[in-house]
């Protein structure tokens, strides 16, 4: 996590763990985070770059995610911050773009 998000995690408050995903339709899903709070969440934004090439483009790759190390994850190693998904931050490939542009 870059430096940045980390100040910002400061302002928003604690990490919050995923406990439980489940997918639901397109490329949303159910998630559960350790405090109980539970979110439809569309991933959709979040599956950007390479990585998330396979997930983009198979709904039962996209399926087969499971929590690994308390976030979203995927069999061919890809995940997603739990604390971008908790606290509704933009996704890392955006705020690259943003950076770029400045």
């Amino acid at each position: 996590m870059a430096a940045r998000d980390s100040e910002k995690l400061k302002l928003l408050g604690p990490r919050m763990p995923v406990r439980k995903v489940e997918p639901l339709h397109g490329f949303k899903a159910l998630v559960s985070f350790d405090n109980g709070t539970q979110r439809e969440i569309d991933l959709d934004p979040y599956l950007h770059g390479q990585v998330f090439e396979p997930i983009r483009n198979d709904q039962d790759v996209f399926r087969a995610m499971t929590v690994g190390g308390g976030t979203i994850a995927w069999p061919n190693g890809a995940d997603v911050d739990p604390d971008v998904l908790y606290y509704g931050l933009r996704p890392a490939w955006m705020e690259e773009i943003e950076a770029a542009q400045m």
